[in-house]
């Protein structure tokens, strides 16, 4: 009956043992996923930040670089009116054209094509003459560049907080899900041990009871044996 019982023990023993080292193999496989997952997004995240704050940057200096220009040609503007500027105002504005020059040919696709022809002949004219005439359609298109500008750059920041939210609430789903993971596979893993420990115990015991059994069958014949001789 020992035997019976412990050959039954083993065989479900062993049945839980290949059991477990399943489970515990797909959930380190689910554990690594969710781990990979979430590195390749905070990479992307990193990378998007990154790429964020350069933007940002930029904006903010071409942001202010058209702030100055649209108070460079106002005040020239007025000193014209009263046909008075101060050397100050007059090199501020000389500075106006050089920086003309560089939006356009960095940002070539926000000019049409006939705002471009008129900063060109605006930076013509304010080379060739030490105080150009400040154009209302300059002061216009700088005005309307500056709103652009500060509009593109409200809508990327909050783009970019958003994203950063986005972020936040994947990581925080994703490190739930890999330590639920790996507290199963802890489990499972004393589990595991614990069914082994039992099967390897059962396993000896089995081998003793059989060698218990072979020495008592042995022991029971010769005791027969003795008796029928003892008998005769």
């Amino acid at each position: 009956q020992a035997i019976s019982d412990l050959t039954a023990a083993i065989e479900e023993l062993t049945a839980s043992s290949a059991r477990l080292n399943t489970e515990i193999a797909n959930l380190e496989k689910e554990v690594a996923k969710n781990s990979a997952a979430l590195d390749t997004a905070t990479a992307l995240r990193t990378k998007e930040l990154a790429e964020f704050n350069a933007e940002e940057k930029e904006s903010l200096q071409t942001i202010s670089s058209l702030k100055s220009a649209v108070i460079a040609l106002s005040k020239h503007h007025e000193a014209s009116l009263v046909q008075q500027e101060s050397s100050a105002a007059a090199m501020d504005f000389l500075k106006v054209p050089v920086m003309l020059k560089t939006l356009v040919s960095k940002h070539a696709d926000m000019f049409t094509p006939a705002q471009k022809r008129a900063v060109g002949s605006f930076v013509q004219t304010a080379t060739d003459t030490e105080y150009a005439p400040a154009s209302g359609e300059i002061f216009g298109i700088l005005k309307q560049m500056k709103e652009s500008f500060e509009t593109n750059l409200a809508n990327s920041q909050k783009e970019e907080m958003q994203s950063q939210k986005d972020y936040e609430d994947l990581k925080a789903a994703k490190e739930t899900e890999i330590k639920a993971g790996q507290d199963l596979i802890d489990t499972k893993t004393v589990e595991l041990g614990s069914t082994d420990e039992k099967n390897a115990q059962s396993k000896e015991s089995l081998a003793d009871t059989r060698d218990t059994l072979a020495a008592d069958t042995a022991f029971l014949a010769d005791l027969k044996e003795r008796c029928q001789n003892m008998d005769q």
